[in-house]
C-alpha cells in the first residue's frame, strides 16, 4: 500500500488546490455549524448549477470522461485527488452526484453517439439534472423484483407502475428507469431499460417527508407514460445488463459516509461539562472515542487500498463495500452518543439553538436512511462474504422461476 503521491499526482494535487483556493471558500472545520445551510433547496440548486459550470469549464467536473464530452481524459486517481481537495472547501453538493456518477456513465456506455452528443455535456455543465428510477415498494433490496411494466405500442413503449426513494426526482429533468417487459421469464431476464424526460405526461412525483424535516426522496408514479423505443438502452429483455452498469458506478459514487466524525465528537467532549466534570475526563466517553477513532482509521486505510489500486490503473474490487458497511452504523451511533452528551440540548434540531449547529442531530436522523440507500447493510455483507471472503452464495430458489409464478409477484 503506497500512501504517497507520485510526482505527477503531486503536481495535479497542487494545481487542483490552487484552483480551488482561487475559486471557492475554505471550509471551517472548527465549526460544525458552518456546514449547515439555511438556504432553500431552490436557492441551493441555483448555487450548485453556478458552481458546476465553473468546475466543468476548468476541467474538474468529470476528470475521467473523454474530452469530446467535456471531460479531462484523466485518470481515476486524479478524480480521487480532486475530491479529496474539494472536501476542504465549502462548495455546493447533493444535486449532481447521481446524474454524473451513475446515470450519465450508463448513457455513455449504452446510448447512441447522437444521444450522448445531446445529453452528456448539458448534464456535465449543470444545465440538466438526472435521477435514477430503480427502487420499488414491493421489491425492497431486490432490484430485479420490480413490477413496473412496459408494453410495446408501435414505435413507443407504455410504462405503468411506481418507483420509490427516488432522490431529487422533483427537481430533475431526466431519469433512467428499468422496467419489466416480460413477466413469463425469470426475473433478471425480462427487464428493459430506458431514459426519459421527467416532464413526460403521466409522470406524477410525490415528495416523501422525512423525519429530519427534509423531502429529498420521492415516490414517482407512471400512468400510461409513453416513451419512444429510440430511448431504450440495450436490447429488449436485457435491461439487467444495463442496470449492472449503473449499480457498479453506484458503489463508487456513494462510497463511505460523510458528516460529523471522531474529530467533532472529540471537540464536543472537550467543551461539554457533565456533573462529574468535563466529558473528556469520563471513562465511558473516552472508551467510545477510542472505538470510533479505531473505526475511522480502519476506514481511512481501507480507502487507501482503493486509492492504491486506482493509482496503479487497477479496478477496485468488492472490498470497497466495506466502507459503507462500517460507516453507516458508525454515523448513526456516533450521532446518538453525541446527543446524549449534549443532555437537554441533544433534543434540539434548531441549528441556532442546538450545540454545534444540530450537526449530530441531523446525522442521527439521516444515518438510518444511509444504511438503506445504495445497498442495505445485509446486501453489502453478502457481497463481501461471497466476493471477498469466498463464502458460499445464498440459496436463491427463485433464480430460474418465471417472474409471474413467484409468490411475491403480481398475477395480473
Amino acid at each position: 500500500m503506497d500512501f504517497n503521491d507520485t510526482p505527477e499526482e503531486a503536481k495535479f494535487r497542487s494545481e487542483a488546490r490552487e484552483w480551488l483556493t482561487a475559486n471557492a471558500r475554505q471550509r471551517d472545520t472548527s465549526n460544525a455549524k458552518a456546514g449547515v445551510s439555511t438556504k432553500s433547496e431552490a436557492e441551493r440548486l441555483v448555487r450548485a448549477k453556478e458552481w458546476q459550470v465553473k468546475k466543468a469549464e476548468a476541467g474538474y467536473a468529470a476528470i475521467t470522461w473523454p474530452t469530446e464530452y467535456g471531460g479531462r481524459g484523466g485518470t481515476s486517481i486524479q478524480s480521487v485527488i480532486y475530491s479529496q481537495e474539494e472536501a476542504n472547501f465549502d462548495v455546493p453538493r447533493g444535486f449532481f452526484e447521481i446524474g454524473l456518477g451513475m446515470c450519465i456513465p450508463t448513457m455513455m456506455k449504452w446510448a447512441t453517439p447522437e444521444q450522448n452528443e445531446r445529453y452528456v455535456k448539458p448534464a456535465l455543465f449543470g444545465e440538466e439534472v438526472w435521477c435514477q428510477l430503480f427502487s420499488e415498494p414491493a421489491a425492497g433490496s431486490d432490484v430485479a423484483g420490480l413490477r413496473t411494466k412496459c408494453e410495446r405500442d408501435g414505435d413507443d413503449w407504455i410504462i405503468n407502475g411506481q418507483k420509490v426513494w427516488t432522490s431529487g426526482a422533483h427537481f430533475c429533468d431526466y431519469g433512467i428507469i428499468v422496467t419489466r417487459s416480460d413477466p413469463t421469464v425469470p426475473k433478471h431476464k425480462g427487464l428493459t431499460f430506458f431514459f426519459l424526460d421527467m416532464k413526460t405526461p403521466g409522470i406524477e412525483i410525490r415528495p416523501i417527508k422525512q423525519i429530519s424535516g427534509g423531502a429529498g426522496f420521492n415516490e414517482v408514479f407512471f400512468n400510461d407514460v409513453r416513451v419512444p423505443d429510440s430511448q431504450r438502452l440495450g436490447d429488449v429483455g436485457e435491461g439487467w445488463k444495463v442496470s449492472l452498469t449503473t449499480l457498479m458506478n453506484e458503489r463508487l459514487a456513494i462510497g463511505g459516509g460523510s458528516g460529523v466524525d471522531y474529530e467533532e465528537l472529540l471537540k464536543l467532549a472537550r467543551e461539554t461539562e457533565l456533573e462529574e466534570g468535563p466529558a473528556i475526563k469520563d471513562s465511558n466517553v473516552r472508551e467510545k472515542l477510542a472505538d470510533w477513532y479505531v473505526q475511522s482509521q480502519g476506514l481511512k486505510y481501507t480507502k487507501f487500498r482503493t486509492l492504491t489500486a486506482l493509482s496503479k490503473g487497477q479496478v477496485p474490487g468488492a472490498e470497497s463495500s466495506i466502507g459503507k458497511i462500517v460507516s453507516g452504523p458508525k454515523m448513526q451511533d456516533l450521532g446518538s452518543f453525541a446527543m446524549d452528551i449534549q443532555g437537554q440540548g441533544g433534543i434540539l434540531q434548531d441549528g441556532d439553538e442546538s450545540p454545534m449547529g444540530a450537526a449530530f442531530q441531523n446525522q442521527w436522523l439521516g444515518a438510518a436512511g444511509y444504511r438503506i440507500a445504495g445497498g442495505t447493510d445485509e446486501i453489502l455483507r453478502n457481497i463481501v462474504s461471497e466476493q471477498v471472503l469466498g463464502l458460499p452464495q445464498d440459496i436463491r430458489v427463485d433464480k430460474k422461476v418465471p417472474f409471474n409464478e413467484l409468490a411475491s409477484s403480481s398475477k395480473k
